[in-house]
Parts: structure tokens; C-alpha cells; sequence
């Protein structure tokens, strides 16, 4: 049975224990087979994210945890003998066969393997398969993490997460082992006030449309308005609130997280 990653974006606090963690297994470490040593500088096997969404003060922060994806069509399997895939599963890659011609660093979407200068071979997570294969029941980032968003398991096992889950760059048609549930969607915001009596306006019914699909919010007690996890589109925008006029924004642009300011209402008559 295939051993998978999976991902609860919405518990990744930002702690960067899973990178820490993989470098203090793997840097002046020896593991051959399964790898040589990892340089101090220059590779991540497993990398955090930090994704900044939005503007000031409209901004959301989320972390996404990137490694190798040991994928079941693995375009560097296809570029390179030195790789093999083990019976978890994971993608391995030889160093004792590894000539350092560089040819997988292309082949790879996920940017998941690294030269090394001083040893000339390419390197790349082995999904800690030395700890594995000695009685270990997880890859030291996993165990690492803190807030247990990172699981690891048989895929089998795991399904409950994996249906509906997502995965980096479907369309490769790579089928990657790392899942992620719970990767934000877009959002729009923005802030609705009286610029009358300077006061911000509270309970406004926002509206916003993509498709004959509509998603209502009231502004909260700051006159805040968020519309949260929005598929990429572009929406049109409707806010209304007692005595005052509507306010419309048409084809708001949500390929990107949308911060519509502060917004002023107009009085009625």
C-alpha cells in the first residue's frame, strides 16, 4: 500500500518545525543508501510557504508546507535511472547513481530537486525512508509538527482526508502522494461607513455574484465585510444598509484577494 501526505492548511501555524526538523536530520548526515548529506544552505526537502493575501489592513496569512510529492507518474522516474520507487510508494533518489547531469532539476513542476556543487548529485526528500525501514512510524517532519497538521500513512487508511482534498498542480497529470484539505479561496473586502457622521455602518447586507451564484455577508460591528473562499472570477458587488443608497462595484477581479477599501454610503434623499 502507497504511503500519502496529507495537509490540514487550516492547523499550519507557521512554526516552521517540519523545515527545522528535516534540516537537522538530514544536514552532516550520512544516510547512504538513501542519501548523502544535505547542505546547510540552498535545499529545502520540505519547505513553508508563507502566502500574504490581501493589502492593509484587509490581509489574511496562510502556510503551505511544499516537499517532493513522490508521485504515482513521476516525471523524474521518466527523465532518470537513478530514481526507483520503494513498495511504500515513495520516489527515491539513488545517489550512488546519480552522474549530476541535471537533467530531473528541469523535469520536476515542483521545483522538489536540488544540486548538490560539492558532491555533484542531485538530492531530494526520501520521505526519511532510513527511519522507515528501522522501526520509525513517521518521516521526522511529521513528527515534528506541533499542531498536527501533517499526517502520513497508508493511502487506504487515509481516505477520509483525501476525498475532497487537493493536490499542487493536478494538471501535470503527475497524480501526487501529497494531499492538502482546507487551502483558502479568495477573498473580497472591504469597509462600509457613514462619512456623514463619521461612523463606520454595521449590519449593511453585502452581496456579492459569480454565475447566478450569490454569497450574502452583513458588515460586522467594524463595518468589516468579508467574502471568504471564493473560487477565482470576477464578481459583482452589491452593498445595501437602511436609509442610505446602494453602492454597486461591477466584474470585481478575485484571480486575486480583493481589498475594496473603506466605502462611503450615501444618505437617501
Amino acid at each position: 500500500m502507497s504511503k500519502v501526505f496529507t495537509i490540514d492548511v487550516a492547523k499550519c501555524n507557521g512554526c516552521y518545525n517540519c523545515q527545522l526538523a528535516c534540516k537537522d536530520e538530514h544536514v552532516d548526515n550520512d544516510w547512504i543508501p538513501y542519501a548523502r548529506p544535505q547542505p546547510e544552505t540552498g535545499q529545502f526537502w520540505i519547505k513553508l510557504k508563507e502566502n500574504v493575501c490581501g493589502t492593509t489592513p484587509k490581509v489574511r496569512i496562510h502556510y503551505i508546507p511544499q516537499m517532493c510529492n513522490h508521485c504515482e507518474n513521476a516525471a523524474c522516474m521518466s527523465a532518470c535511472s537513478a530514481f526507483y520507487r520503494r513498495e511504500d510508494g515513495f520516489v527515491v533518489l539513488d545517489p550512488g547513481k546519480c552522474v549530476g547531469c541535471e537533467t530531473c532539476l528541469s523535469k520536476c513542476p515542483y521545483d522538489a530537486i536540488f544540486f548538490n556543487e560539492e558532491l555533484n548529485i542531485c538530492q531530494k526528500c526520501t520521505g526519511c525512508a532510513h527511519l522507515l525501514d528501522n522501526g520509525f512510524a513517521s518521516p521526522r517532519c511529521v513528527e515534528a509538527c506541533p499542531t498536527e497538521a501533517l499526517h502520513f500513512g497508508d493511502e487506504g487508511d487515509m481516505q477520509d482526508f483525501i476525498v475532497g482534498a487537493t493536490v499542487r498542480m493536478p494538471e501535470s497529470g503527475l497524480r501526487p502522494k501529497v494531499f492538502y484539505r482546507n487551502v483558502p479561496g479568495k477573498f473580497i473586502a472591504g469597509t462600509v461607513y457613514d462619512p456623514i457622521d463619521k461612523e463606520v455602518v454595521i449590519g449593511a447586507r453585502c452581496r456579492a455574484t459569480n454565475g447566478g451564484k450569490t454569497v450574502e455577508v452583513l458588515s460586522d460591528d467594524y463595518g468589516d465585510f468579508w467574502f471568504e473562499d471564493l473560487a477565482m472570477g470576477k464578481y459583482d458587488v452589491v452593498i445595501e444598509a437602511k436609509g442610505f443608497e446602494f453602492k454597486a462595484f461591477g466584474a470585481v477581479d478575485a484571480t486575486k484577494d480583493v481589498n475594496l477599501g473603506d466605502i462611503a454610503l450615501e444618505r437617501k434623499g
